[in-house]
């Protein structure tokens, strides 16, 4: 986003330039990356930066190194985002997308809590709830079908969060912090996975009479405010063949 400052690692901007191109398809499957010397001639970094990058790149699964050859770029979906990664990359650049992804199909409504959505808000089963949902995709295909559960009580501040529309403005998540002035103040999260059903299926934009037989990833987050309310229960459904992945720092 405009107006931002990057404050990543050299290497990690490097990997992330590459990330973009190999995802967005610009560069194509069997492609050579420039040398480790190339690389930090290019971006005037030291030979050791340059192969960290490359290495973030293969830990990433998407390149090769092939002994005598160079770095190759192997051709495999990407992996999906839970809604707390999504949170952290649209605050960082105003986006919830990943690198080479679109989204599509936005739906909005006022609807009755099902028992394990009204659970998870800490509201009455039957109340009314904000449903949003959205399908991610890449050029691989369906990445996550994402579905965001709001308290109703936040739609009478945001009309906005209750119509189909992309909001504009910030994700719902921020929005809600503006309007009401009480920041995320902490997230619960969780992963696992399911045999996909019809309902799954129908989702997916997959046919019901031909599911794969792999299990999927289904991600959770739980959101709640400064104040200690529960804002916003969202599910992520992966595709079939994502899997889930994360990266954090070790320190020495």
């Amino acid at each position: 986003m405009a107006g931002q400052t990057d404050n990543r690692a050299p290497y990690a901007k490097i990997a992330a330039h590459y990330t973009e191109l190999i995802a967005s398809g610009r560069l194509e499957p069997g492609t050579l990356l420039p040398s480790i010397k190339n690389l930090a001639e290019e971006w005037k970094v030291s030979t050791a930066t340059a192969e960290k990058a490359l290495r973030k790149l293969r830990n990433d699964g998407l390149v090769r190194g092939i002994h005598g050859i160079g770095t190759e770029v192997l051709d495999r979906p990407a992996p999906m985002s839970s809604g707390s990664q999504r949170q952290d990359r649209g605050r960082q650049t105003g986006s919830s997308w990943g690198a080479g992804e679109r989204s599509d199909s936005h739906q909005a409504a006022v609807v009755a809590a099902p028992a394990d959505v009204a659970q998870a808000l800490d509201i009455q089963p039957g109340a009314d709830v904000i449903r949003r949902s959205r399908v991610y995709r890449d050029r691989h295909g369906i990445v996550a079908h994402s579905t965001s559960w709001i308290p109703a009580r936040y739609g009478k501040l945001i009309p906005q969060l209750a119509t189909g529309e992309r909001l504009t403005g910030g994700t719902s998540l921020q929005l809600i912090t503006e309007a009401t002035g009480h920041p995320i103040s902490h997230r619960i999260d969780t992963a696992s996975a399911r045999l996909l059903t019809p309902e799954d299926a129908q989702l997916l934009e997959l046919d019901p009479g031909h599911l794969p037989a792999e299990p999927v990833v289904v991600m959770t987050a739980r959101f709640v405010d400064s104040e200690g309310s529960i804002v916003e229960y969202g599910v992520d459904l992966g595709g079939p063949g994502r899997t889930w992945r994360t990266e954090s720092e070790v320190s020495p």
